[in-house]
């Protein structure tokens, strides 16, 4: 685990747990050792240290590295004599971190030595399970896999905890970046690492020189990956701080739809690569009312036929404006097609965006109140918003034991318009009946 910020004290003590629990396991396992070969100890110790500092760290303090390669190699050149010290004890020399050995952090070296000891050893027992000491390459592959899946699930669950504690973050909250770090790519770190136990199993100490490219690959596919996801989130930033800039109230607003648009995908059992592309695609869905004039956004009374047309062809003007950016093209699905025969992506933002509208203060309409911007949406499901999004929603805030509306809103956002808004009204979001055109 990363640096960051934070430090309560159920953080300090399952770092101190995780890292006790390692060691104290190891000190059993040496107590029952008849024999532990020394010199592959020594060479893969060395190897996952250098991996190590090799790592690339997420922006929440998790961090990938390439030293899962070198744990599932130690795995299978230790099913003989010590088939479950050897890798553990190699496991735990990943804790050993230059900078935080420099700055004197104690409680992360801990809790980094425990938690890939811990990792590493789960990966040992499912290897030792599945394939044995079998040296046929199907076995032998077989409990690779087994053990870099066993590694994954002790290596998520440790940091999701740890995570947990130290910025008091919910699990859901954090699936999306533990995916990002423990995906399926532990299947390919898997059968490199058996590959290269079977490469140094059979032709000694010159093959360790081949762990270094792996190590370095896995680097800079993570780093690709990081570089990538920066880009896109610089983009958004950029679009949404124009549509702060053309109009304030947008700014808040595509952010809460995100937000809602995210309880909603996760009741209904989003993936955490699902939920990024629906998040980007509700903070982009108004991303077309750049070109729309502010005082038809912000127009105290009823819109007519036409001002309300030129309203809605903001959503053809989005898909245009994110078709010509290839990171964000894929995300138009998530605002367009609405209607309950459209893709559930686009329903959820609906459901998200009519909620928000509702129980924000705009030019043409006070804030409605959570409980009637909630019965609002029932009474219209199945006609206009899809029941099982209405009901997810519902259920997120809850659970959240948010509310939102008349009420909850901050001053400012209620005098923004600086002016006394009707109770109700039509405007922009077209509730209501529309204003009838000039004579």
């Amino acid at each position: 685990m990363g640096e960051g910020t934070g430090g309560q004290r159920p953080f300090g003590v399952w770092c101190g747990a995780v890292g006790t629990a390692a060691f104290v396991v190891a000190g059993f396992f040496a107590a029952e050792a008849t024999r532990l070969p020394i010199t592959p100890l020594v060479v893969l110790v060395a190897l996952c240290v250098f991996a190590e500092h090799m790592v690339v760290r997420h922006p929440n303090g998790a961090a990938l590295s390439g030293s899962v390669v070198v744990a599932l190699a130690a795995v299978f050149v230790f099913r003989h004599e010590a088939p479950l010290l050897g890798p553990l004890l190699v496991g735990l020399a990943g804790g050993v971190y230059l900078p935080h050995l420099r700055r004197s952090q104690w409680q992360l070296i801990w809790f980094n030595a425990g938690n890939f000891g811990l990792s590493t050893l789960a990966a040992a027992g499912a290897y030792q399970v599945v394939a044995g000491t079998d040296m046929a390459i199907v076995p032998s592959l077989l409990g690779g896999i087994a053990a870099g899946l066993a590694y994954c699930a002790v290596n998520v669950a440790i940091v999701a905890v740890g995570l947990h504690y130290r910025h008091r973050t919910s699990f859901a909250a954090l699936a999306p970046v533990l995916w990002g770090v423990a995906d399926l790519q532990i299947i390919v770190f898997a059968a490199v690492g058996v590959f290269l136990g079977r490469l140094y199993d059979q032709h000694g100490l010159w093959v360790p020189a081949l762990f270094v490219l792996p190590i370095l690959v896995a680097r800079h596919a993570y780093a690709a990956y990081l570089a990538k996801e920066d880009a896109r989130e610089a983009t958004l930033d950029v679009l949404i701080e124009c549509l702060e800039a053309k109009d304030p109230y947008t700014a808040g607003h595509v952010r809460r739809v995100a937000l809602f648009a995210g309880y909603i995908g996760t009741e209904l059992g989003f993936s955490p690569s699902r939920l990024r592309r629906l998040r980007e695609g509700a903070l982009m869905h108004d991303i077309g009312k750049l070109i729309v004039p502010n005082q038809l956004l912000n127009k105290p009374g009823r819109l007519t036929a036409s001002e309300y047309a030129r309203v809605r062809h903001h959503e053809a003007i989005s898909v245009d404006l994110l078709s010509g950016i290839e990171m964000l093209a894929g995300r138009t699905y998530a605002f367009t097609h609405y209607g309950l025969d459209g893709p559930l992506e686009g329903r959820i933002v609906h459901v998200a965006d009519a909620f928000d509208a509702m129980t924000s203060t705009r030019a043409y309409r006070r804030a409605m109140s959570h409980d009637d911007a909630v019965a609002e949406l029932r009474a219209n499901t199945d006609t206009q918003f899809d029941s099982t999004c209405v009901a997810a929603l519902v259920s997120a805030f809850e659970q959240h034991g948010e509310r939102y509306g008349a009420g909850i809103e901050s001053n400012a956002a209620a005098d923004r318009f600086g002016a006394e808004t009707p109770l109700r009204g039509a405007g922009s979001a077209g509730l209501g009946d529309l204003a009838p055109e000039p004579a």
